[in-house]
């Protein structure tokens, strides 16, 4: 597993070793020890897998309790992922980075706790599956309006995003509650 680095120093975009021959391929996504020595010690309590078609886009998601850190990879299509970061205090709040990560490049995506997360669906269609190092507590979810210019978030739209009820009343960064550093877990 290859680390590379983001805008965003906390936030990584791990790189698989893939081996592929004339049946296919194969690739360890998940190593416990390794991702604790090298990325965050933490333990992932639950994993979600998502389907979207093309156009939705899904965030910006955060929890103000039970806050989770997410292992976010694509098992088919294309997505560009984001995170922002929600923590007052950090050299990097109110920032964003972003990576394309596809059932291609087998990329993943450690967004810390602390962060909003969101993805815009490329291709035809999506499966998003991710790890989460707590579990979804509905009446702490957060969500952070996609398009607030106060980000600036350089989505690579194509068309005009499909949006939930829920995202699309999503509060601007103005509004939308923060998290102080050092958070707990």
């Amino acid at each position: 597993m290859n680390i590379i680095d983001t805008a965003l120093p906390d936030v990584k975009i791990l790189k698989p070793q893939v081996f592929t021959d004339g049946r296919g391929f194969f690739m360890e996504t998940f190593r416990d020890g390794w991702f604790k020595e090298n990325i965050a010690d933490r333990t992932f309590v639950q994993e979600n897998h998502s389907q979207s078609r093309k156009g939705v886009l899904r965030g910006l998601h955060y929890q103000t309790e039970n806050t989770q850190g997410k292992l976010v990879r694509v098992v088919v299509g294309e997505v560009f992922d984001v995170a922002v970061d929600m923590r007052e205090g950090s050299p990097t709040f109110g920032k964003w980075t972003g990576a394309t990560l596809s059932a291609q490049n087998q990329y993943q995506l450690w967004i810390p706790e602390g962060f909003a997360h969101g993805f815009y669906v490329l291709s035809d269609t999506a499966e998003v599956v991710y790890k989460c190092t707590d579990y979804y507590k509905p009446e702490a979810e957060q969500v952070l309006i996609w398009n607030d210019p106060a980000i600036g978030i350089g989505w690579p739209l194509q068309t005009t995003p499909l949006l939930s009820p829920k995202d699309l009343a999503g509060k601007t960064w103005a509004q939308a509650e923060k998290f102080r550093l050092p958070l707990s877990r």
